[in-house]
């Protein structure tokens, strides 16, 4: 694993306590959102990307397709 550069765009910026806490809390908005999930993660998505702008959304898009 490539060392962290604290100059990069994307460095972390939550621990490993962060990281659950988001995952949780992710994992239940899908399950609220039951067969409207996908719209819920679409909107998520835009809103992720409105915030962080078209580059670093596009490098977390990459990121996130590889090896499904």
């Amino acid at each position: 694993m490539n060392a962290i550069d604290p100059t990069s765009p994307t460095t972390p910026k939550l621990d490993i306590g962060g990281l659950e806490a988001v995952y949780d809390a992710l994992a239940t908005a899908i399950d609220a959102a039951g067969s409207k999930s996908e719209l819920m993660l679409v909107k998520l998505a835009l809103l992720h990307a409105r915030d962080t702008g078209e580059e670093a959304f596009l490098r977390h898009l990459e990121s996130a397709a590889r090896d499904l």
